[in-house]
Protein backbone atom coordinates (compact mmCIF):
# COMPACT_ATOMS: atom_id res chain seq x y z
CA UNK A 1 0.00 0.00 0.00
CA UNK A 2 1.18 2.84 -0.76
CA UNK A 3 -0.85 6.79 -0.73
CA UNK A 4 -0.65 10.83 -0.54
CA UNK A 5 -3.86 12.12 1.16
CA UNK A 6 -3.87 15.92 2.63
CA UNK A 7 -5.60 17.62 5.39
CA UNK A 8 -6.22 20.90 6.01
CA UNK A 9 -7.25 22.18 2.91
CA UNK A 10 -10.28 24.71 3.20
CA UNK A 11 -12.86 24.65 0.35
CA UNK A 12 -11.40 27.26 -1.55
CA UNK A 13 -7.69 25.70 -1.21
CA UNK A 14 -8.58 22.45 -2.24
CA UNK A 15 -10.64 23.70 -5.86
CA UNK A 16 -7.20 25.43 -6.26
CA UNK A 17 -5.54 22.17 -5.84
CA UNK A 18 -7.86 20.83 -8.51
CA UNK A 19 -7.11 23.57 -10.66
CA UNK A 20 -3.39 23.53 -10.53
CA UNK A 21 -3.55 19.67 -11.78
CA UNK A 22 -5.96 20.06 -14.98
CA UNK A 23 -3.80 23.58 -15.38
CA UNK A 24 -0.44 21.75 -15.78
CA UNK A 25 -0.97 18.02 -16.57
CA UNK A 26 0.87 18.89 -19.92
CA UNK A 27 4.41 18.92 -17.37
CA UNK A 28 3.02 15.26 -16.27
CA UNK A 29 2.91 13.57 -19.60
CA UNK A 30 6.21 15.51 -20.57
CA UNK A 31 8.08 13.95 -17.48
CA UNK A 32 6.06 10.34 -18.11
CA UNK A 33 7.59 10.24 -21.60
CA UNK A 34 11.40 11.51 -20.55
CA UNK A 35 11.91 15.42 -21.78
CA UNK A 36 14.63 15.12 -24.46
CA UNK A 37 15.74 18.03 -22.52
CA UNK A 38 16.67 16.84 -20.05
CA UNK A 39 17.86 13.53 -21.58
CA UNK A 40 21.38 13.86 -20.23
CA UNK A 41 19.95 13.70 -16.75
CA UNK A 42 17.17 11.22 -16.97
CA UNK A 43 18.29 7.94 -16.65
CA UNK A 44 16.91 7.27 -13.19
CA UNK A 45 13.60 7.27 -15.00
CA UNK A 46 13.90 3.31 -16.38
CA UNK A 47 14.63 1.72 -13.28
CA UNK A 48 15.91 -1.01 -15.19
CA UNK A 49 18.39 0.92 -16.78
CA UNK A 50 21.12 0.72 -14.33
CA UNK A 51 19.95 -1.60 -12.25
CA UNK A 52 18.82 -4.53 -14.21
CA UNK A 53 20.16 -7.95 -13.75
CA UNK A 54 22.99 -7.58 -14.86
CA UNK A 55 24.09 -4.64 -12.57
CA UNK A 56 22.43 -6.45 -9.76
CA UNK A 57 24.44 -9.37 -10.05
CA UNK A 58 27.68 -7.82 -10.27
CA UNK A 59 27.33 -5.63 -7.23
CA UNK A 60 26.21 -8.68 -5.09
CA UNK A 61 29.53 -10.02 -6.88
CA UNK A 62 31.43 -7.70 -5.10
CA UNK A 63 29.34 -6.83 -2.03
CA UNK A 64 29.67 -10.83 -1.13
CA UNK A 65 33.62 -10.81 -1.79
CA UNK A 66 33.86 -7.27 0.35
CA UNK A 67 31.28 -9.02 3.34
CA UNK A 68 33.49 -11.93 3.72
CA UNK A 69 37.10 -10.21 3.56
CA UNK A 70 36.01 -7.03 5.31
CA UNK A 71 35.40 -6.03 9.11
CA UNK A 72 34.47 -2.27 7.47
CA UNK A 73 34.04 -0.80 4.62
CA UNK A 74 34.84 3.22 3.92
CA UNK A 75 31.67 4.87 1.69
CA UNK A 76 33.91 7.97 0.63
CA UNK A 77 31.33 10.41 -0.89
CA UNK A 78 29.44 13.52 -0.64
CA UNK A 79 26.27 14.51 -0.91
CA UNK A 80 24.46 12.62 -3.92
CA UNK A 81 27.14 10.31 -3.75
CA UNK A 82 26.41 8.77 -0.19
CA UNK A 83 23.00 10.45 1.19
CA UNK A 84 20.91 7.56 -0.48
CA UNK A 85 23.10 4.45 0.58
CA UNK A 86 23.33 6.06 3.85
CA UNK A 87 19.68 6.78 4.56
CA UNK A 88 18.82 2.45 4.28
CA UNK A 89 22.16 1.17 5.63
CA UNK A 90 21.39 3.43 8.95
CA UNK A 91 17.30 2.63 8.81
CA UNK A 92 18.19 -1.03 8.07
CA UNK A 93 21.51 -2.76 8.70
CA UNK A 94 22.13 -6.09 9.85
CA UNK A 95 24.00 -8.09 12.40
CA UNK A 96 27.00 -9.78 10.48
CA UNK A 97 27.79 -7.29 7.52
CA UNK A 98 30.49 -5.15 7.94
CA UNK A 99 30.84 -1.65 9.48
CA UNK A 100 29.97 1.13 7.05
CA UNK A 101 32.05 3.99 7.83
CA UNK A 102 31.48 6.91 5.89
CA UNK A 103 34.45 9.36 5.05
CA UNK A 104 34.33 12.38 2.15
CA UNK A 105 31.89 14.22 3.40
CA UNK A 106 33.80 16.53 5.76
CA UNK A 107 37.51 18.13 6.01
CA UNK A 108 37.64 18.26 9.79
CA UNK A 109 40.47 16.95 10.78
CA UNK A 110 38.91 15.80 14.28
CA UNK A 111 36.86 14.07 12.15
CA UNK A 112 39.05 12.47 9.84
CA UNK A 113 41.61 11.65 12.36
CA UNK A 114 38.67 9.92 13.90
CA UNK A 115 37.78 7.74 11.27
CA UNK A 116 40.87 6.43 10.60
CA UNK A 117 41.16 5.99 13.80
CA UNK A 118 37.60 3.28 13.77
CA UNK A 119 39.83 1.64 11.70
CA UNK A 120 42.70 0.23 13.40
CA UNK A 121 42.89 -3.36 13.56
CA UNK A 122 40.28 -4.04 11.02
CA UNK A 123 40.08 -5.64 7.80
CA UNK A 124 38.50 -2.87 5.37
CA UNK A 125 37.96 -1.66 1.97
CA UNK A 126 36.55 1.88 0.50
CA UNK A 127 34.91 2.60 -2.71
CA UNK A 128 35.46 6.25 -3.90
CA UNK A 129 32.25 7.45 -5.17
CA UNK A 130 32.90 10.66 -7.78
CA UNK A 131 31.46 11.33 -10.82
CA UNK A 132 33.94 13.84 -12.06
CA UNK A 133 37.37 13.53 -9.11
CA UNK A 134 37.22 17.27 -8.51
CA UNK A 135 35.06 17.44 -5.78
CA UNK A 136 37.52 18.55 -2.51
CA UNK A 137 35.81 16.73 -0.05
CA UNK A 138 36.38 12.81 -1.54
CA UNK A 139 39.06 13.65 -3.38
CA UNK A 140 41.44 14.63 -0.11
CA UNK A 141 39.16 11.56 1.78
CA UNK A 142 40.75 8.97 -0.67
CA UNK A 143 44.19 10.03 -0.57
CA UNK A 144 44.66 9.71 3.15
CA UNK A 145 42.87 6.08 3.00
CA UNK A 146 44.88 5.05 0.22
CA UNK A 147 47.98 5.56 2.13
CA UNK A 148 45.98 3.57 5.14
CA UNK A 149 45.70 1.02 2.95
CA UNK A 150 48.74 0.90 1.56
CA UNK A 151 50.25 0.85 5.05
CA UNK A 152 48.37 -2.12 5.71
CA UNK A 153 48.29 -4.03 2.85
CA UNK A 154 51.57 -2.87 0.76
CA UNK A 155 51.70 -4.05 -2.95
CA UNK A 156 47.94 -5.90 -2.05
CA UNK A 157 46.48 -2.64 -1.31
CA UNK A 158 44.63 -2.13 -4.72
CA UNK A 159 42.76 -5.28 -3.80
CA UNK A 160 40.88 -3.09 -1.29
CA UNK A 161 40.00 0.05 -3.45
CA UNK A 162 37.12 0.13 -5.58
CA UNK A 163 36.04 3.49 -7.44
CA UNK A 164 32.77 4.29 -9.01
CA UNK A 165 33.48 7.37 -11.62
CA UNK A 166 31.99 8.13 -15.49
CA UNK A 167 33.13 5.73 -17.88
CA UNK A 168 36.19 7.55 -19.99
CA UNK A 169 37.41 10.06 -17.39
CA UNK A 170 40.70 10.74 -15.91
CA UNK A 171 39.45 8.59 -12.60
CA UNK A 172 38.63 5.76 -14.78
CA UNK A 173 42.00 6.02 -16.26
CA UNK A 174 43.62 6.37 -12.80
CA UNK A 175 41.41 3.44 -11.61
CA UNK A 176 42.62 1.64 -14.41
CA UNK A 177 46.53 2.19 -14.13
CA UNK A 178 46.57 1.48 -10.50
CA UNK A 179 44.06 -1.76 -10.93
CA UNK A 180 41.06 -0.99 -9.02
CA UNK A 181 37.95 -2.39 -9.00
CA UNK A 182 36.12 0.70 -10.99
CA UNK A 183 32.06 0.67 -11.56
CA UNK A 184 29.88 3.19 -13.54
CA UNK A 185 29.03 6.17 -12.26
CA UNK A 186 25.80 7.10 -15.04
CA UNK A 187 27.21 9.97 -17.23
CA UNK A 188 22.76 10.50 -17.56
CA UNK A 189 22.24 10.52 -13.71
CA UNK A 190 22.60 13.61 -11.27
CA UNK A 191 24.34 13.10 -8.23
CA UNK A 192 21.07 13.29 -6.06
CA UNK A 193 19.17 10.94 -8.20
CA UNK A 194 21.35 7.74 -7.98
CA UNK A 195 19.91 5.48 -5.52
CA UNK A 196 19.09 2.99 -7.74
CA UNK A 197 22.73 2.65 -9.46
CA UNK A 198 26.07 1.46 -8.58
CA UNK A 199 26.49 4.59 -6.38
CA UNK A 200 23.85 3.66 -4.25
CA UNK A 201 23.26 -0.20 -4.16
CA UNK A 202 27.20 -1.36 -3.94
CA UNK A 203 27.18 0.12 -0.35
CA UNK A 204 24.08 -1.26 0.42
CA UNK A 205 24.78 -4.57 -1.10
CA UNK A 206 27.59 -4.92 1.18
CA UNK A 207 25.82 -4.06 4.28
CA UNK A 208 23.67 -6.34 3.70
CA UNK A 209 20.57 -4.72 2.28
CA UNK A 210 18.34 -6.71 -0.23
CA UNK A 211 19.12 -4.44 -3.12
CA UNK A 212 16.88 -6.52 -5.18
CA UNK A 213 13.57 -5.94 -2.75
CA UNK A 214 14.58 -2.10 -3.04
CA UNK A 215 15.10 -2.31 -7.06
CA UNK A 216 11.17 -3.67 -6.75
CA UNK A 217 10.03 -1.44 -5.09
CA UNK A 218 11.15 1.69 -7.10
CA UNK A 219 10.28 0.29 -10.18
CA UNK A 220 6.66 -0.71 -9.44
CA UNK A 221 6.23 2.91 -8.08
CA UNK A 222 7.68 3.97 -11.50
CA UNK A 223 4.79 1.71 -13.31
CA UNK A 224 2.32 3.82 -11.47
CA UNK A 225 3.49 7.34 -11.44
CA UNK A 226 4.49 6.97 -15.40
CA UNK A 227 0.98 5.40 -16.04
CA UNK A 228 -1.55 6.89 -13.61
CA UNK A 229 -3.35 10.65 -14.77
CA UNK A 230 -3.75 13.55 -12.86
CA UNK A 231 -6.18 12.56 -10.66
CA UNK A 232 -4.81 9.27 -9.56
CA UNK A 233 -1.23 9.73 -9.34
CA UNK A 234 0.41 10.37 -6.28
CA UNK A 235 3.58 12.04 -7.62
CA UNK A 236 1.73 14.97 -8.74
CA UNK A 237 -0.52 15.05 -6.57
CA UNK A 238 2.13 15.59 -4.20
CA UNK A 239 3.59 18.29 -6.40
CA UNK A 240 0.67 20.42 -6.99
CA UNK A 241 0.32 19.95 -3.40
CA UNK A 242 3.49 21.85 -2.80
CA UNK A 243 2.95 24.29 -5.43
CA UNK A 244 -0.60 25.45 -4.02
CA UNK A 245 1.39 26.00 -1.11
CA UNK A 246 4.21 27.58 -2.56
CA UNK A 247 1.86 30.26 -4.35
CA UNK A 248 0.13 31.36 -1.10
CA UNK A 249 3.49 32.12 0.56
CA UNK A 250 4.30 28.88 2.48
CA UNK A 251 7.84 28.60 1.12
CA UNK A 252 9.19 26.30 3.57
CA UNK A 253 7.89 22.77 3.85
CA UNK A 254 8.82 20.01 6.68
CA UNK A 255 8.90 16.38 6.25
CA UNK A 256 7.91 14.54 9.41
CA UNK A 257 7.75 11.31 10.74
CA UNK A 258 7.79 9.62 14.18
CA UNK A 259 10.47 7.01 12.88
CA UNK A 260 14.31 7.70 14.06
CA UNK A 261 14.74 5.03 11.52
CA UNK A 262 14.21 8.18 8.87
CA UNK A 263 16.99 10.27 10.38
CA UNK A 264 19.55 9.71 7.31
CA UNK A 265 16.61 9.41 4.53
CA UNK A 266 15.82 13.30 5.60
CA UNK A 267 19.22 14.30 4.33
CA UNK A 268 19.04 12.52 1.27
CA UNK A 269 15.48 14.21 0.64
CA UNK A 270 16.40 17.41 1.94
CA UNK A 271 19.27 17.21 -0.62
CA UNK A 272 16.75 16.44 -3.49
CA UNK A 273 14.55 19.61 -3.30
CA UNK A 274 16.78 21.99 -2.04
CA UNK A 275 19.52 21.41 -4.97
CA UNK A 276 16.88 20.60 -7.38
CA UNK A 277 14.34 23.76 -6.81
CA UNK A 278 15.82 26.52 -5.33
CA UNK A 279 17.50 28.31 -8.11
CA UNK A 280 15.90 31.23 -10.20
CA UNK A 281 15.03 33.24 -6.76
CA UNK A 282 12.60 30.65 -6.50
CA UNK A 283 11.88 27.45 -3.97
CA UNK A 284 10.57 25.76 -1.37
CA UNK A 285 12.66 25.29 1.77
CA UNK A 286 12.91 21.78 2.93
CA UNK A 287 13.74 21.24 6.76
CA UNK A 288 12.35 18.14 8.57
CA UNK A 289 11.05 17.09 11.35
CA UNK A 290 12.68 14.20 14.16
CA UNK A 291 9.43 13.36 15.87
CA UNK A 292 8.35 12.98 18.48
CA UNK A 293 11.75 14.60 19.92
CA UNK A 294 11.84 18.06 18.29
CA UNK A 295 8.03 18.41 19.14
CA UNK A 296 9.65 19.50 22.59
CA UNK A 297 11.48 22.29 20.93
CA UNK A 298 10.58 23.35 17.53
CA UNK A 299 6.92 22.10 18.11
CA UNK A 300 6.34 25.79 19.74
CA UNK A 301 7.23 27.45 16.80
CA UNK A 302 5.43 25.29 13.96
CA UNK A 303 2.09 25.31 16.48
CA UNK A 304 2.15 29.34 17.03
CA UNK A 305 5.08 31.16 15.06
CA UNK A 306 4.74 32.75 11.59
CA UNK A 307 2.47 31.54 8.74
CA UNK A 308 4.66 30.29 6.40
CA UNK A 309 5.56 26.57 6.41
CA UNK A 310 3.20 23.40 5.50
CA UNK A 311 4.06 19.76 6.44
CA UNK A 312 4.27 16.58 4.80
CA UNK A 313 4.02 13.09 7.60
CA UNK A 314 5.74 10.19 6.55
CA UNK A 315 3.47 7.40 8.44
CA UNK A 316 4.29 3.41 8.27
CA UNK A 317 0.95 1.74 8.94
CA UNK A 318 1.91 -2.25 9.35
CA UNK A 319 3.06 -2.63 13.06
CA UNK A 320 6.59 -4.73 13.38
CA UNK A 321 7.97 -3.80 16.72
CA UNK A 322 5.85 -4.65 20.02
CA UNK A 323 7.03 -2.95 23.42
CA UNK A 324 4.21 -3.18 26.13
CA UNK A 325 4.63 -1.05 29.07
CA UNK A 326 3.48 -3.66 31.93
CA UNK A 327 2.49 -2.57 35.62
CA UNK A 328 4.76 -2.21 38.64
CA UNK A 329 4.57 -1.47 42.15
CA UNK A 330 5.84 2.38 41.69
CA UNK A 331 2.86 4.94 41.94
CA UNK A 332 4.45 7.13 39.28
CA UNK A 333 1.33 8.62 37.76
CA UNK A 334 1.88 7.02 34.83
CA UNK A 335 -0.65 4.29 35.02
CA UNK A 336 -2.95 5.18 32.80
CA UNK A 337 -0.23 2.98 30.04
CA UNK A 338 -0.61 -0.22 31.17
CA UNK A 339 -1.01 -2.66 28.98
CA UNK A 340 -0.62 -0.31 25.98
CA UNK A 341 1.94 -0.87 23.02
CA UNK A 342 4.35 1.30 22.05
CA UNK A 343 3.53 1.10 18.79
CA UNK A 344 -0.21 2.65 19.57
CA UNK A 345 1.58 5.28 21.36
CA UNK A 346 3.37 6.48 19.01
CA UNK A 347 0.48 6.05 16.63
CA UNK A 348 -1.55 8.06 19.31
CA UNK A 349 1.49 10.89 19.41
CA UNK A 350 1.34 10.92 15.59
CA UNK A 351 -2.70 11.61 14.87
CA UNK A 352 -2.43 13.86 17.55
CA UNK A 353 -0.07 15.85 16.20
CA UNK A 354 -1.21 15.65 12.34
CA UNK A 355 -4.41 17.13 13.81
CA UNK A 356 -3.02 19.65 16.09
CA UNK A 357 -0.70 21.18 12.57
CA UNK A 358 -3.79 20.56 10.42
CA UNK A 359 -5.39 23.28 12.40
CA UNK A 360 -2.68 25.60 11.70
CA UNK A 361 -1.41 24.84 7.79
CA UNK A 362 -1.97 22.16 4.95
CA UNK A 363 -0.20 18.49 6.32
CA UNK A 364 0.06 15.93 3.90
CA UNK A 365 0.47 12.38 4.25
CA UNK A 366 2.52 9.73 2.80
CA UNK A 367 1.72 6.19 3.73
CA UNK A 368 3.55 3.25 3.30
CA UNK A 369 3.25 -0.04 4.78
CA UNK A 370 6.41 -0.98 6.70
CA UNK A 371 10.29 0.58 6.40
CA UNK A 372 11.69 -2.09 4.62
CA UNK A 373 13.55 -2.02 1.31
CA UNK A 374 11.02 -2.57 -0.92
CA UNK A 375 9.47 0.65 0.65
CA UNK A 376 12.31 2.56 0.43
CA UNK A 377 12.88 2.18 -3.14
CA UNK A 378 9.16 3.39 -3.55
CA UNK A 379 9.71 6.27 -1.53
CA UNK A 380 12.80 7.10 -3.74
CA UNK A 381 11.29 7.00 -6.99
CA UNK A 382 8.12 8.67 -6.09
CA UNK A 383 10.09 11.41 -4.26
CA UNK A 384 12.35 11.82 -7.55
CA UNK A 385 9.13 11.72 -9.83
CA UNK A 386 7.83 14.41 -7.60
CA UNK A 387 10.53 16.55 -7.42
CA UNK A 388 10.64 16.49 -11.02
CA UNK A 389 6.97 17.57 -11.68
CA UNK A 390 7.31 19.87 -8.93
CA UNK A 391 9.98 22.06 -10.42
CA UNK A 392 8.10 22.15 -13.92
CA UNK A 393 5.21 23.18 -12.29
CA UNK A 394 7.71 25.92 -10.70
CA UNK A 395 9.32 26.64 -14.09
CA UNK A 396 12.47 25.63 -12.56
CA UNK A 397 15.17 23.03 -14.19
CA UNK A 398 15.03 20.12 -11.69
CA UNK A 399 18.78 18.95 -12.81
CA UNK A 400 21.76 21.68 -12.53
CA UNK A 401 22.77 23.30 -9.85
CA UNK A 402 24.93 26.31 -10.38
CA UNK A 403 25.06 27.17 -7.20
CA UNK A 404 26.85 24.84 -5.85
CA UNK A 405 30.21 26.19 -7.57
CA UNK A 406 30.15 29.36 -6.34
CA UNK A 407 31.75 28.15 -2.74
CA UNK A 408 33.95 25.86 -5.05
CA UNK A 409 35.62 28.79 -7.27
CA UNK A 410 36.70 31.00 -3.89
CA UNK A 411 38.02 27.98 -1.82
CA UNK A 412 40.16 26.56 -5.29
CA UNK A 413 41.47 29.81 -5.13
CA UNK A 414 42.55 29.95 -1.60
CA UNK A 415 44.02 26.27 -1.81
CA UNK A 416 46.30 27.47 -4.63
CA UNK A 417 44.41 25.45 -7.57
Amino acid sequence: MFSFSVTGLCEDWRQELEQIKENEAEALIKAQKKEAVYQDSSGWIDTQEWADDAHLSRLEEIAETVRKEADAFVLIGVGGSNNAARSVIEALKSDGAPEIIYAGNTLSPHALNQMLESLKGKEFYIDCIAKNFETLEPGSSFRILRKALKEKYGDQAYRHIITTGTKGSAFEKLSMEQGYTFLEFPEDIGGRFTAMSNVGLLPMAVAGIDIRALVKGASDMEALVRKAGPSENPAYEYAAFRNLNYRHGHKIEMLSSFEPQLRYFYYWWTQLFAESEGKDGKGIFPVTGEFSEQLHSIGQYIQDGEDMMFETFVTAEVQKDSLVIEADDVFDGFDYLNGKDFFDINRAALEATMEAHAAKFPVGRISIDCLDAYHFGQLFYFFQFACYLSCSIMGVNPFDQPGVEAYKVRMFERLGK
